[in-house]
């Protein structure tokens, strides 16, 4: 099944001594891995699908 999830935040949430992904691409949940790094060009409004480590510009 495929779904689809609206993410807007670009970066972790720092809870203690843990980083918390926010973004939705960590491989780790709900541990941060860097994956946000790959949206950081991503402009505000604009719809961006992740298809494994790959983007498709919708």
């Amino acid at each position: 099944m495929t779904r689809l999830v609206k993410h807007d935040i670009k970066g972790p949430q720092q809870v203690g001594e843990a980083w918390i992904c926010r973004c939705g691409l960590s491989k780790n949940q709900p541990s941060c891995d860097g994956s946000h790094k790959k949206t950081l060009d991503e402009q505000d409004g604009k719809l961006y699908v992740y298809e494994g480590d790959k983007r498709v510009e919708v």
